[in-house]
């Protein structure tokens, strides 16, 4: 009976050709055969599972959701071979924790980082030493702490129970690095100091997962939105005032002056001892379109309603 069980699951898998695989290796995603285009950069990621439409001529047919178009094209060595341990069947055998990771996050924060502030707080951190604190740029400027899928409770989305553990107990080091192409790679670097700290691994494992997407598009994205702020008259204040208290409210003039009427209702304020050291940005939607993104989040309270905006360098 489980003989023919088996024979008939078996059967219904290359009948439909439609199967859930896990790739062995990061492997661009084109628009066609061709391989002529490739929209947004995708790239397939092996910490991931995607839909396996159809093969043909050596290639198949996957779905990777969250961009567009949808479906997409690699190289059929990216999965293996037919029938390899890599794949997986069927597709009713994935828990909900992996379909809940296939879902796009629509709610998120961005959590923006004065970098002056939080060395000053983290003098012990490798990116606020003499020999990372500035690199890129990155004091008098906002620097990228994470992009959170809201809800805060979501997070961890099919993440093994071992690396979770190793997350709440800080130890960075031992989780898995972020399938990044070196571009991506280079970009984060400018924008995340703390990459120096593996600071990106933390933010993959327990925010990145829940995102909807893999860990390129999650990071590409989240670099996106930061750098949106980064050259905007927002840090061209923060610059200028440096070492001055300024207020919420002055703060979130500047941001319905540069992102549009009634975007600032949707930044909050976060200080530390007196100084501002982030920003959060309630965002509605997915994408990269900061504007759009604020105008559909939703409106936040602040507690902290005035701060000074540190220098860069300690004890200032």
């Amino acid at each position: 009976m489980r003989k023919t069980l088996l024979f008939f699951m078996m059967t219904s898998l290359y009948l439909f050709g439609r199967y859930d695989a896990a790739p062995i290796r990061t492997c661009a995603a084109y628009n066609d055969m061709k391989h002529s285009k490739n929209t947004h950069d995708v790239h397939i990621d092996p910490s991931r599972v995607y839909t396996v439409l159809k093969h043909h001529k050596g290639q198949k047919l996957v779905l990777v959701r969250g961009e567009q178009p949808v479906q997409r094209w690699v190289d059929g060595s990216c999965f293996g071979s037919k029938g390899s341990k890599e794949e997986v069947t069927p597709a009713t055998t994935f828990s909900s924790e992996r379909t809940q990771n296939r879902q796009l996050s629509t709610q998120n924060l961005l959590a923006l980082s004065w970098h002056n502030a939080f060395c000053e707080t983290h003098r012990y951190k490798k990116e606020c030493k003499r020999k990372f604190f500035g690199t890129n740029g990155s004091d008098d400027n906002f620097v990228l702490h994470g992009l959170w899928p809201q809800p805060r409770n979501k997070v961890y989305c099919g993440v093994q129970k071992r690396y979770i553990i190793a997350d709440r107990h800080k130890q960075w080091d031992k989780l898995p690095e972020p399938k990044l192409s070196l571009q991506t790679k280079k970009a984060l670097k400018s924008v995340m100091p703390g990459v120096n700290s593996n600071l990106h691994r933390h933010e993959w494992i327990k925010h990145g997962t829940c995102y909807g997407s893999d860990a390129e598009t999650y990071f590409r994205d989240a670099i996106t939105l930061t750098r949106q702020v980064q050259r905007s008259q927002v840090a061209t204040f923060f610059r200028k005032y440096a070492g001055k208290r300024v207020t919420l409210q002055r703060i979130r003039e500047l941001f319905d002056g540069r992102f549009g009427k009634g975007t600032g209702s949707r930044v909050e304020l976060r200080c530390n001892r007196g100084m501002i050291s982030e920003l959060w940005l309630h965002l509605g939607g997915h994408g990269t379109g900061l504007s759009q993104l604020l105008q559909k989040g939703k409106k936040v309270h602040s507690q902290c309603q005035r701060g000074i905006i540190d220098r860069a360098g300690y004890g200032r």
